[in-house]
């Protein structure tokens, strides 16, 4: 009898792109997350995902609802993002808090956006960073 040989799936696709995957903690889960993402948003994953890890150090990851999540023990999470069709969102879970403010306003009055589009750079960007470092020195949210 012949035995089927299993081979690892690719995480479905969702809405924009955005991959399926699992909720965890950890880092692998966020690796997956970002291998899964589709075309340029490949790479501004990796990039965002490092530019974060030398920002924070101690950085906690996990994946909910389809997201990586980056937080700091004790004190939740600061960060998220999300594919779309044309933008990787970032959301500050604390984001009226930083100075100044990220762009995009939300229906929540503590969570600011930041989309990053095709032509964005993610390395170098100091506002960026600067936003990373400052969410992270917050209090977070734990409601994930």
């Amino acid at each position: 009898m012949a035995t089927k040989k299993r081979t690892a799936s690719k995480p479905k696709l969702l809405s924009g792109g955005n991959p399926q995957i699992p909720k965890a903690d950890g880092d692998a889960p966020v690796q997956a997350y970002i291998d899964a993402m589709p075309g340029w948003k490949h790479g501004a994953g990796r990039d965002l995902d490092s530019l974060i890890e030398r920002t924070v150090p101690r950085v906690r990851k996990a994946v909910r609802w389809n997201s990586p999540f980056y937080g700091i023990e004790g004190q939740g999470w600061f960060l998220s993002y999300h594919c779309f069709d044309r933008y990787i969102k970032v959301t500050f879970l604390n984001g009226s808090s930083l100075s100044p403010p990220p762009p995009v306003e939300s229906k929540h009055e503590q969570v600011r956006y930041f989309h990053i589009h095709e032509d964005d750079r993610v390395k170098g960007d100091e506002q960026l960073e600067s936003w990373i470092r400052q969410a992270s020195e917050l209090p977070g949210d734990d409601l994930f």
